[in-house]
């Protein structure tokens, strides 16, 4: 497979809602085949729904935790009933974005803490019961997730994905034991993020899987620092049609062929979200 599946990217997102054809576009002639869409509440379902048919790509329905401190207990209802309506669609992949925060101070705080973590375990629980997988948020929380994880192992285990992956080799070890993959994106570009780089040197190639968050974390080709935008230098916009060059300095810290990490990371995706397996056939 010499092709790359953006396993997350938010094509929805306002800074992308200008010129989304061309930045999809950009995309397939950089070789990315399919996107991910995962949704962050209630308010932008119908769009990534949208977008990804219009797009001939996939997405996912859920609620973030960075905007779990604006849902309401209906809108888990609204998760449950979307999900049961939209069953029969192929581009339908998975419950996310979900999961948890502890890197933004007022979600580490009761009663935020305490919510988020409400809203995460019953998520688990319809992806659960729908049969599909996850795609996990993890920041500074990956602990607290393998733990909920654990409680609500679905017959024959879990698939997904954790996403922006940034813990320990031994949290690592963890997700990988239940069945998920490791989402690696523009993070791993930065020199400083030497934990970060090590991972995606050292653990094994079929656990990861390659993504963007676009227009989120950008590679270090295109961060500008606040002094840097402050002396006029424009910040550039993450796309998926970034994700090849992000690849080749992983395929570089693992030393191996750029081929060989599209091959790997493409059938790994297709192992975390089975249904894509016949949206690319």
């Amino acid at each position: 497979m010499t092709f790359w599946i953006d396993t997350h990217c938010h094509l929805d997102a306002g800074e992308l809602s200008a010129d989304v054809a061309e930045v999809r576009a950009r995309a397939t002639t950089a070789g990315v085949a399919h996107c991910v869409l995962p949704a962050v509440g209630v308010f932008n379902f119908e769009a990534v729904r949208v977008l990804a048919h219009r797009f001939s790509d996939s997405y996912a329905l859920g609620i973030h935790p960075l905007y779990v401190p604006r849902a309401q207990e209906a809108d888990l209802q609204a998760l449950d009933s979307e999900l049961a309506l939209r069953r029969s669609d192929p581009r339908l992949v998975a419950v996310g974005e979900i999961g948890l925060d502890y890197f933004v101070p007022a979600l580490t705080q009761s009663p935020m803490r305490e919510r988020q973590e409400h809203f995460y375990r019953e998520q688990l629980k319809l992806a659960r019961k729908h049969g599909l997988p996850v795609i996990l948020h993890v920041r500074r929380s990956a602990d607290k997730l393998l733990k909920h994880l654990r409680d609500l192992t679905p017959e024959g285990g879990w698939h997904g994905i954790g996403h922006a992956f940034n813990g320990s080799e031994q949290q690592a070890a963890e997700f990988i034991k239940l069945g998920l993959k490791l989402g690696f994106g523009g993070a791993v570009t930065f020199e400083p993020a030497l934990q970060l780089r090590r991972l995606a040197a050292e653990l094994p190639l079929e656990a990861l899987v390659m993504e963007t968050d676009s227009p989120d974390i950008p590679p270090h080709w295109i961060y500008r620092t606040a002094a840097q935008r402050e002396a006029g230098q424009a910040q550039g916009r993450n796309e998926p049609g970034e994700l090849p060059r992000i690849a080749q300095q992983v395929a570089d810290l693992r030393g191996i062929s750029l081929a060989s990490l599209t091959s790997a990371t493409t059938a790994n995706a297709l192992r975390a979200l089975p249904k894509l397996g016949a949206l690319l056939a």
